[in-house]
């Protein structure tokens, strides 16, 4: 019925009608793999090189991890708390952390590890013929339909090759044809980098079987099979030692697959050669028109559901996308940012299926045996970045994999809690990999910060305030129960102003003195352990559970440590006022309660508003992808469009440098540098342009909170508000013309507008919010503050009500 309505209205229309182009394109092959092309299904994954005589197809299957089943519990530090503790409390902090050292070192113990690698299958190699010199090459990534092109003349043959993965079948699908026949011929072969592999033909099939690397304490035993069968039309194809040769077909089409005996964090009992085999099997029952347009339109189902005008396409657009990134301005291209908006999308549905595993730091996208950070979870910001756009942008059957990830986790988080900490419930500090590991990695300074867990339940709250999905609350109600519970009990009375915080923490990866990070109640943890108890007494309320236990949380709730404004007027990073104004480290973990939390409003308590302001300035613009998308969403909950499109100017900077080295920016395939690429910097950005159009954390939907003056006119259709509204909004001349919201859960819909708005039924807010997914939490007002000082005063808004029943819809214009 939804989408009935929906299509009578016109929302969902094709991306063709937004007068976008939603094709990354190239006019020469790849060179390196930065700019090479991505295609994925979540389980399995590669990058085209779309070079026209030694082609490569570099290959990922999700669950090649290095390692085997296991945490990483340090029990050596357990004894000592209490007298790291006892240091923090005296101001002793160097010796707390010199202390900690000594049982959580950098190098992994000998029982011990910092997780294991994310590692690739291998690459394959197609070995075309040499022909000389090639023109009106072209190749593409249309993020329309998934679905990856090569195309070239050659000896007055036209060829193509088309790439994707299939989203329906557990096969990568490649197609090469000729325009003349008989005049596809090739080789082709596998490189494996593990060292421990076999290469083996078998029945016209490419097979490379292997077992994943052995790292610091842990065996490889991922046992891995990969496949690829080539269907030829006309032509013959012949073994030649391990490598096959097809010759004078008119069009081949390869089934890639791969298989691993991989079936849960705890268990390796699975046959990777009757799976891989299995698959290939079922996927050759089909043709390949059938199976791309089934791909196609699974695809579609998620991709459709947003799209993105910001204008008319300029002489820029034409361009191909490393010139366009090379020439970036917001002004003269913002063509491109839909299309950095709609390639994170993309990026989140091909590498975050319902099944398979979550998105790590590159996602799913991985060419080396031993990649950057391992490209691991992070779970300090990283891991939780990659899932920032998947309720907003109404991808929500993304974000699933995530949560079988913090289902896990708070299985092994029991171990961390209890052996650790001596509490209940479960944690996890700031790394994890595919075995769940729960301990400390990377020793006392970056690692003994017990929060993560702490972060990642925040994803299964929200996406039950976007959903409205009671069921899936009652699901997860011993996840956010076991939060609550561990923080409780590890919660200690600081001495000063009997302020419950954690100890020993950090605000991740920043240091307060030199070298030293170790801390009691920091900002970022007294902003997390607010929200989970917060979520947890909402959630026991609303499903009626734990009466005793709510109360015991809400006298710890109101006894957390408050944000506090420092002497410079800066949101306070630590307990205590030690904010350098020359700090511009990375993280910003001190304004987690601005984004991705709602506990700083303009509205609400505007010093706090300011004092993050203060700090956000003070921690400048460039910095790493990764900072620079978190920043976009900042300055976008800052209410600040201009400034948030400056940050999209720098993330969309080429990263790669005229003599060789790479900065925080943009690679030529569009993917993230931190440098080197991570792909949360993507997922953020997109998260972040939403936002900039989009907000509805704090009490009501706010339309076009934060557009930027050069957006003149535009439509975004399809953004998905807490509460489960759909809305669509377009605007001319910078301010917004009309929109539609849908109530697919029925309920009070509070609008907030920069615009007087006229529509059937809208009434003047009045009061709170009574729509039970707006209540806004109540904060402690700050220390040390004075509004005046910081000269600043709440926006000027205009606020609606319209009460609905589900499946209403809203039509609103601009006042006259």
């Amino acid at each position: 019925m939804k989408n009935l309505i929906l299509s009578f209205l016109g929302i969902f229309v094709l991306n063709i009608s937004f007068g976008q182009d939603l094709k990354l394109w190239y006019t020469e092959p790849a060179t390196k793999w930065e700019e090479a092309l991505p295609i994925g299904n979540g389980k399995l994954a590669a990058m085209i090189y779309g070079d026209t005589n030694r082609e490569i197809i570099q290959l990922n299957e999700e669950t090649i991890w290095a390692g085997e089943p296991g945490n990483n519990i340090q029990d050596g530090i357990r004894p000592h708390l209490d007298s790291i503790r006892t240091l923090l409390f005296e101001g002793k902090n160097k010796e707390a952390q010199d202390l900690a050292f000594q049982f959580l070192p950098k190098d992994a113990p000998e029982n011990g590890n910092n997780g294991m690698p994310y590692q690739p299958l291998g690459n394959l190699i197609l070995n075309f013929p040499d022909k000389g010199k090639t023109t009106n090459y072209k190749r593409d990534l249309d993020i329309s339909n998934a679905i990856s092109h090569v195309n070239y003349l050659s000896d007055g043959v036209k060829y193509t090759r088309t790439h994707f993965a299939s989203l329906t079948e557990n096969v990568i699908v490649i197609e090469i044809e000729s325009n003349k026949k008989g005049k596809v011929n090739f080789s082709m072969e596998f490189e494996c980098p593990h060292k421990t592999y076999e290469i083996e033909v078998e029945n016209n099939a490419l097979i490379l079987k292997g077992k994943s690397g052995d790292q610091e304490n842990k065996i490889g035993k991922v046992k891995f099979t990969g496949m690829v069968k080539p269907v030829l039309k006309e032509g013959s194809i012949s073994q030649n030692g391990k490598t096959l040769e097809i010759k004078n077909a008119d069009k081949v089409t390869l089934y890639i697959t791969a298989a691993t005996n991989f079936k849960n964090y705890k268990d390796l009992s699975g046959n990777p050669d009757q799976l891989a085999l299995s698959y290939l099997e079922r996927a050759n029952e089909k043709s390949f028109e059938t199976l791309k347009e089934e791909h196609t339109s699974r695809y579609q189902e998620f991709f459709n559901r947003v799209q993105l005008d910001l204008g008319n396409m300029t002489e820029s657009s034409s361009l191909p996308t490393n010139y366009r990134i090379a020439n970036f301005d917001g002004k003269n291209d913002p063509s491109l940012i839909s299309l950095y908006f709609q390639f994170g999308r993309y990026l989140l549905i091909t590498s975050s299926q319902p099944g398979s595993q979550a998105a790590n730091l590159q996602g799913v996208w991985n060419d080396k045996v031993s990649p950057p950070w391992d490209s691991k979870y992070t779970v300090n910001i990283n891991t939780e970045m990659n899932y920032w756009p998947a309720e907003v942008t109404n991808l929500s059957e993304m974000h699933q994999p995530l949560f079988d990830l913090v289902k896990d986790i708070s299985e092994t988080g029991k171990e961390s809690a209890e052996r650790i900490y001596g509490a209940r419930g479960w944690n996890i500090h700031h790394n994890t990999d595919i075995w769940r590991i729960s301990g400390v990695v990377d020793g006392a300074f970056y690692g003994l910060w017990p929060s993560g867990g702490a972060w990642l339940s925040q994803h299964l709250w929200q996406h039950y305030l976007f959903t409205a999905d009671a069921s899936f609350l009652e699901q997860n109600y011993e996840i956010l129960r076991g939060a609550a519970l561990f923080y409780f009990d590890i919660l200690k009375e600081e001495p000063k102003n009997k302020w419950l915080v954690i100890a020993p923490s950090m605000s991740p990866e920043n240091s307060h003195h030199s070298k030293t990070s170790i801390a009691a109640g920091t900002t970022m943890d007294n902003q997390l352990v607010f929200d989970v108890f917060s979520n947890f007494i909402k959630s026991a309320t609303i499903l009626d559970k734990d009466p005793i236990l709510v109360k015991q949380i809400e006298r710890a709730l109101y006894r957390l440590a408050p944000m506090q404004v420092g002497n410079w007027g800066q949101l306070q990073e630590w307990m205590q006022d030690w904010d350098d104004i020359g700090d511009k480290h990375r993280h910003v973990s001190h304004l987690y309660g601005l984004y991705p939390s709602n506990q700083i409003s303009p509205f609400q308590n505007p010093e706090l508003f300011a004092a993050a302001k203060t700090s956000l300035i003070a921690r400048g613009d460039h910095s790493t992808g990764w900072s620079m998308g978190w920043k976009v969403n900042l300055w976008a909950r800052l209410l600040d469009g201009d400034h948030a499109l400056q940050l999209i100017n720098e993330q969309l900077t080429p990263s790669l440098q005229a003599d060789g080295t790479e900065e925080g920016g943009t690679y030529p395939n569009l993917f993230d540098a931190h440098p080197p690429f991570q792909i949360d910097g993507n997922f953020g950005c997109t998260a972040g342009i939403a936002e900039m159009l989009l907000q509805s954390h704090d009490g009501a939907i706010y339309l076009l909170p934060a557009l930027p003056s050069s957006w003149k006119q535009g439509e975004v259709n399809g953004l998905k508000a807490r509460g489960n509204f759909d809305v669509q909004i377009s605007w001319q001349n910078g301010e917004m013309e009309s929109a539609i919201i849908v109530s697919n859960e029925g309920g009070n819909c509070r609008i907030r507008s920069n615009v007087a708005l006229q529509g059937k039924n809208l009434k003047k807010a009045v009061g709170e919010n009574t729509n039970v997914f707006y209540k806004t939490a109540k904060i402690k007002t700050p220390l040390n503050h004075s509004s005046s000082e910081q000269g600043y005063s709440k926006p000027k808004v205009f606020e609606y009500d319209i009460a609905t029943q589900k499946g209403e819809i809203i039509e609103l214009l601009r006042a006259e």
